[in-house]
């Protein structure tokens, strides 16, 4: 629909992963709820995408907080420790009330590229960390934190170790 379709921007990324002398990559912990399958679907002819922007948010907003937190503890460190947060850029608002939940400072959140390229979906991650990389935000054996979350409503957050 297109109160939706402005939302989203394009974009793409990978990543090349390889073998290291200190584990660098953390658990992968996740996360659903299928009951809310409802809040972003694709139907009709031609074929559009209808969001439910509040149910949207108040999952996002209630659920990513733990998940984050529990990424953390898998590698034993709290959340105050890391040198930076890349959440799935959707929302600058959901992005805004996670890091309130998690009392994260503004220097470690990764949250600019929702505001020049929309939500560029499941690419927001990597071109974050990219952009993070190539400005040299981090350093090596910095310990950031990705987020990601989606349609059906699912996530998945981990920690990674900087090259």
């Amino acid at each position: 629909d297109r109160s939706t379709a402005s939302l989203f921007g394009d974009g793409a990324g990978a990543a090349v992963v390889g073998p290291a002398e200190v584990d660098g990559i953390g658990r992968v912990v996740w996360a659903s709820d299928g009951d809310q399958h409802g809040s972003l679907t694709i139907h009709g002819s031609p074929r559009r995408l209808a969001m439910n922007g509040r149910a949207i948010y108040r999952w996002a907003t209630t659920s990513l907080p733990d998940l984050a937190r529990r990424a953390c503890a898998q590698v034993g460190i709290e959340p105050a420790e890391l040198a930076a947060f890349v959440p799935h850029q959707a929302n600058l608002r959901i992005t805004e009330s996670v890091v309130k939940a998690l009392r994260l400072p503004d220097s470690v959140v990764i949250a600019r590229d929702v505001v020049d390229s929309g939500n560029t979906s499941a690419a927001s991650v990597p071109l974050a960390l990219t952009r993070l990389h190539e400005q040299g935000e981090v350093r090596t054996g910095d310990q950031v934190l990705l987020l990601g979350f989606g349609a059906g409503l699912t996530a998945a957050g981990q920690v990674v170790r900087c090259p």
